[in-house]
């Protein structure tokens, strides 16, 4: 398993989360997905090193803003 970091911009509640959780856990190969909209951070887990532009696009997808921690 590889747990890659980003920071996510624009979220202000729950329910940015919930988006943000979606479109990411969508990507293939990821196992898991931790965000929080009062730290900015987003967490993916998943079985090998996750594509990074793939997650920036979902999030992007989602309405937010990412970079890779």
């Amino acid at each position: 398993m590889t747990t890659t970091d980003f920071t996510v911009t624009g979220m202000t509640c729950g329910h940015c989360e919930m988006s943000v959780r979606e479109e990411v856990s969508e990507i293939p190969g990821v196992t898991a997905v931790e965000v929080s909209y009062e730290t900015g951070l987003l967490r993916v887990t998943s079985e090998a090193p996750v594509d990074s532009d793939a997650v920036l696009a979902a999030v992007t997808e989602a309405g937010y803003s990412a970079k890779q921690a």
